[in-house]
């Protein structure tokens, strides 16, 4: 782990509450390069309509308009949760250097909890990853988010 690693995960649970005070699943992202915070977001799925409004991949969409390229060199890439197939495939197509994760995903994640995409070799860009920054805190943002879901939705019928 990098000397300034927890503290721009806690910029990540930032987003990740925010995601949650709306309704959306409470995952939050920064990007970050030499040190300072490019671009941050967090899920937008339900707001926006879109599955693929996660936190990581409307970061680096902002990240690239930021840095006016969508090669992300250099960049770390923190996040609440394990990646997703597709929010992993996205870092490594935006060549970000790094990422940096809370928790694992054990439904959808693609850092060997369910997929195995970012440790896999790429023969064009491999994406260095760290795991479990400030992971209890991720893990219970999550956890009381979908009790709270649980309970509001106990007793209803669909």
């Amino acid at each position: 782990m990098k000397l300034h690693d927890e503290n721009f995960m806690r910029e990540a649970l930032l987003e990740a509450k925010k995601a949650f005070a709306i309704g959306e699943v409470p995952v939050g992202a920064v990007l970050v390069l030499d040190e300072k915070i490019l671009a941050h977001a967090h899920n937008l799925v339900e707001k926006n309509r879109d599955a693929s409004a996660h936190a990581e991949l409307l970061c680096l969409q902002e990240g690239a308009k930021v840095l006016g390229n969508w090669r992300l060199q250099n960049t770390t890439l923190y996040c609440t949760l394990e990646p997703c197939a597709m929010c992993a495939g996205a870092m490594a197509l935006f060549r970000i250097k790094r990422l940096v994760y809370g928790a694992p995903d054990l439904r959808h994640g693609a850092n060997g909890s369910v997929f195995d995409v970012l440790s896999r070799f790429h023969p064009i860009h491999q994406v260095e990853v760290e795991s479990g920054v400030c992971e209890g805190e991720a893990k219970e943002l999550m956890q009381t988010f979908f009790r709270e879901r649980r309970e509001e939705n106990a007793g209803k019928a669909f």
